[in-house]
């Protein structure tokens, strides 16, 4: 059994998204960001970074793995599904992969603290970081104008990618015209089991508290 350490975030869903496509039984555990419960001592032996997600397979003596990307990879090789075995094709699901881990999570992140949380509103920051997502989603655009998902046949790297492309309204971020990356998301987004792991633990709509708690941590 795996038990997933999560909240309802883009790197939360990547993990209970690939939990649900990979059919593996999990357990979740809630983590409450707006107690800081991803500080307290016992949580971050588990993850030294004390950020969400954080899985421990207790089938494998209870191994605990942080970051949602080694989590995705840890996950794609115990099952054997949605990563290719030979070098290449894995490669190319890693590339993409990193893409969303260096580029695409990092500057929505950063377009989400300056246009929705900060107290105070810098124009140049909120240029600045809307500008260089919608340069990413046209990388995406570009690449799904060839191919049906990012390394060719569903990934993780969709599942990664999605988690956080498919919030672009949050942070202001237009995908007129970018109508590759429009059906990569209708397609993604309408998965029986990427509906299900972005429901887990739960859906939640952004409000006042949800902001504080954004100013709080994340700023």
């Amino acid at each position: 059994m795996i038990e997933l350490f999560t909240s309802s975030t883009p790197n939360g869903w990547k993990a209970s998204i690939a939990l649900e496509e990979m059919e593996l039984p999990y357990e979740v555990t809630p983590i409450s960001l707006g107690k800081n419960e991803q500080k307290e001592d016992w949580y971050v032996a588990l993850n030294p970074n004390g950020r969400i997600p954080t899985i421990v397979d207790h089938d494998d003596g209870d191994f605990a793995v942080f970051e949602s990307g080694a989590i995705l990879m840890y996950l794609a090789e115990k099952t054997g599904k949605l990563m290719p075995k030979d070098v290449k094709g894995r490669s190319l699901v890693v590339q993409w992969l990193m893409f969303q881990m260096g580029g695409i999570g990092p500057m929505m992140g950063q377009a989400n603290v300056f246009f929705r949380y900060a107290p105070e509103k810098i124009p140049f920051a909120i240029d600045r970081y809307q500008r260089e997502c919608r340069r990413l989603f046209e990388v995406l655009d570009a690449r799904l104008a060839k191919v049906e998902y990012l390394a060719g046949d569903y990934s993780i790297a969709d599942i990664a990618t999605w988690s956080w492309v498919h919030i672009y309204p949050w942070p202001g971020i237009s995908v007129d015209g970018l109508d590759h990356l429009q059906r990569w998301l209708a397609a993604v987004g309408g998965r029986p089991a990427v509906q299900r792991g972005r429901a887990v633990p739960e859906m939640v709509q952004p409000s006042e508290d949800l902001v504080k708690t954004a100013q709080k941590i994340l700023v």
